[in-house]
């Protein structure tokens, strides 16, 4: 059922003393791997090893390992064990002996074997061999969690429950070849205790980190020990969406949850939208796994309601999946490169370089799938030095690959790259597609034959929410390509030309505005690009005309707000001064309007007349007022589009005239709940108000009474409105232990040349 002879000597060998631990249910001490007397592991007491059968006294603990599919053991292979078993005896240290491999055993040689070792001196012999070892893998769920490679090593539709599989396959099925090659890492074992305690974890690293892994090992441990139904989702909406509250046992994994490569605010919205709505998810047992690259979520911090959401800001679920020791780094390189694509000859050769290559302070797990794969190595010299800058200069060498590519793999790579790292297969072409591939020197054809020839390599064919889909195989191979689109103006300008206005929206800069990994456009494409925003009156996320065209109008706000220079946006308002009196009139939730970010960069450059000034900030005091947003007391980049005058004498206002009213103000939101709405979620923007007017009055004592009365009033009236929580029994994976340290001299990759890849 697995495939044991892939998991490597030191693989296995944990493999076993984590069988043995969980079977005994007891400490077993683990010994050096090399002038280990014999021992791989041992312990003293008592264990039931059959029904009716129990045995006593100092066991100790062999772990046989063969790399040799379908290898038996013969009582030849355990010669050289036989002094050491009688020294043990001698010394009494050896009552009973526990043999475990990973090879087939017959009737007769587990005979000739058992009959050598009791005349060696042990009282009693345990032998455990393939069958055995995979009967206790395939019995106990926790132990797969402890050990989660063997999900990549085993056919997944005998490992799960029928049901949970069928939910999960779409999912789970594309996860095998990287499950194979996991490591148990500290991050991991973080993860596992903040979804005990929250139900919640976010992963945060660098690019290519492996948080992702982690991810999928957390989402196949939940298949399992909870039958959950695993969905894997991109957007806010989808999660909420596809929630079942009658099904507690619901995994979500939301890789990238604020943008793919760069920070996509839209997606930032979205969670402040739903977030009421995922704290009820998770009381109600729901699971959520978040991954996200750590610039990305620094600059999210910045628009994100994280009071609305304390988890998500708490130090125990935001992790950093970089933090690898040196033995995890060494069996994250060793399980790519053994499960990898590599001859028995590259290993042989480049074998006495990987715990230098393993150290390497640049080394991350991409590193290791790199070097897994012939595709990147094949104009790799082996030496120290060259493997030292095939490490240290990982992006520039990724870049000199795909610029190396013949025209059609760099067409497909840029049609991936067009379509926002989600290409629809099969592939037809769309809008302006065609001739931007004409002008890249391909045809739809070519691309289809090139996409095939990388897949594995650059690129993953893929099941997204039901649909087969073409993917970078890592989002660090899409930030490559952006890179070369900055070598090359005529290649930049067929991007443009070429893709949807949508995509283009979240991949480019007008100018270079400090916008991590996007595609910089310069002033001699300003005009192609107006062009482009010209021609966007509808978004491609709606049917219906009305909300298509609403859209793109907050998409266009928000690209212009977050994504242009001073010198684009003085240029774009010749071509559309009606912004300007879109800008000056924004609609209520300040905190999520595009227009009001956009008139604070307009004032901030210079570039907002006075008039509309003028017009802008009497409408956000306005609301400020009436008690229905007061965004601008709290929101000091806001503040700073008032004069000082203007900003004194709307405080003074809101201190005169809402205070007083403030009870009126509550009560009639109170007054317009929905039941569909939950009154945590509907009282949002009054605790809000509440909490800004605290802050900005705090130090006055009439008003300070007012507020808190207020504050009170509407935390009681949220508790009694809120439905009674349906009672879930917490659904924990439990402790997952350190795996072991490094014991003695043997290498890690000891035996990475040997056996079948």
């Amino acid at each position: 059922m697995y495939d044991l002879h892939r998991l490597g000597w030191n693989s296995f060998q944990q493999l076993c003393l984590t069988i043995a631990r969980e079977t005994l249910g007891q400490t077993v001490q683990s010994f050096l791997d090399s002038n280990d007397a014999g021992r791989d592991g041992a312990f003293a007491g008592s264990w039931t090893a059959a029904q009716g059968q129990q045995i006593s006294g100092k066991f100790v603990i062999q772990c046989k390992f063969s790399s040799r599919l379908g290898y038996c053991l013969t009582k030849s292979e355990i010669a050289d064990e036989l002094p050491k078993v009688q020294k043990l005896v001698a010394a009494g240290l050896c009552d009973v002996y526990v043999l475990m491999t990973n090879a087939g055993l017959s009737g007769s040689q587990e005979t000739l074997i058992r009959a050598e070792l009791l005349l060696a001196g042990a009282k009693h012999v345990l032998i455990y061999g393939s069958t055995w070892i995979e009967d206790q893998i395939k019995e106990s769920t926790k132990l797969r969690m402890l050990v989660p490679r063997v999900y990549g090593l085993g056919d997944l539709s005998q490992i799960l429950d029928e049901r949970a599989y069928a939910q999960a396959r779409a999912v789970l099925e594309s996860l095998r070849e990287d499950l194979a090659k996991v490591v148990i890492t500290d991050s991991y074992r973080k993860a596992v205790r903040a979804l005990d305690e929250h139900g919640f974890v976010l992963l945060i690293g660098e690019p290519a980190a492996g948080k992702t892994t982690i991810a999928s090992m957390l989402a196949m441990a939940a298949a399992d020990k909870w039958k959950s139904s695993v969905l894997k989702l991109a957007d806010p909406a989808k999660v909420v969406e596809r929630w079942n509250v009658n099904e507690p046992s619901q995994f979500f994994w939301v890789d990238d949850a604020f943008g793919v490569t760069q920070y996509e605010s839209p997606l930032v919205h979205g969670w402040n939208h739903v977030l009421a709505q995922v704290k009820a998810m998770l009381r109600q047992g729901a699971k959520i796994v978040m991954t996200s690259r750590d610039y990305i979520y620094n600059r999210a911090r910045q628009d994100l309601k994280e009071s609305a959401f304390p988890l998500i800001s708490e130090s125990q679920v935001v992790i950093d999946v970089h933090d690898l020791s040196a033995l995890e780094r060494q069996q994250i390189l060793y399980n790519h490169l053994k499960l990898g694509n590599q001859s028995t000859d590259f290993r042989s050769q480049i074998k006495p370089h990987l715990e230098f290559v393993a150290a390497h302070a640049r080394f991350i797990p991409e590193t290791a799938r790199r070097i897994a794969d012939p595709f990147f190595t094949k104009d790799l010299y082996i030496s120290e030095y060259h493997l030292g800058q095939f490490v240290e200069k990982r992006e520039q060498l990724l870049i000199e690959v795909i610029q190396g590519l013949d025209v059609h793999s760099k067409a497909a790579l840029g049609l991936i790259y067009m379509r926002k790292d989600h290409l629809e297969s099969p592939v037809s072409l769309q809008g302006s597609e065609p001739q931007a591939l004409e002008q890249l020197g391909s045809t739809l054809g070519e691309c289809i034959t090139a996409l095939s020839a990388l897949k594995g390599s650059l690129v993953a064919n893929v099941l997204a929410d039901d649909q087969p889909v073409w993917r970078f195989k890592h989002p660090t191979i899409g930030d490559a390509y952006a890179a070369t689109l900055a070598f090359s103006p005529d290649l930049l300008g067929i991007f443009l030309s070429g893709s949807s206005t949508d995509n283009l929206l979240a991949q480019v800069t007008c100018g270079n505005v400090g916008v991590e990994k996007a595609v910089v456009v310069s002033k001699t494409l300003f005009p192609t690009m107006i062009g482009r925003l010209r021609e966007f009156s509808g978004s491609s996320k709606y049917k219906v005309g009305w909300m298509s065209a609403w859209d793109a109008k907050r998409t266009l706000d928000r690209f212009l707000a977050t994504r242009c220079s001073k010198d684009f946006l003085a240029m774009y308002l010749l071509d559309d001064p009606d912004l300007l009196k879109r800008v000056s009139e924004p609609g209520l939730s300040l905190s999520f309007s595009p227009e009001v970010k956009l008139a604070i960069r307009l004032h901030g450059f210079g570039l907002l007349p006075e008039e509309h000034r003028k017009k802008f900030t009497e409408k956000v005091a306005t609301y400020a007022i009436e008690g229905e947003d007061l965004r601008a007391m709290k929101d000091t980049a806001l503040e700073g589009v008032f004069t000082a005058q203007e900003f004194a004498e709307l405080v003074q206002t809101v201190r005169t005239d809402l205070l007083p009213r403030l009870a009126e103000v509550r009560r009639e939101v109170q007054t317009s709940h929905d039941s569909s709405e939950s009154p945590d979620e509907h009282m949002q923007g009054i605790v809000e108000t509440i909490t800004t007017l605290k802050g900005r009055f705090g130090d006055d004592g009439d008003a300070l009474k007012i507020i808190e009365r207020e504050a009170e009033l509407a935390q009681k009236w949220i508790a009694e409105a809120e439905p009674p929580e349906p009672k879930v029994s917490p659904r924990q994976f439990g402790a997952v232990e350190p795996s072991e340290g490094q014991h003695g001299t043997r290498s890690v990759f000891d035996d990475i040349d040997e056996g079948d890849a």
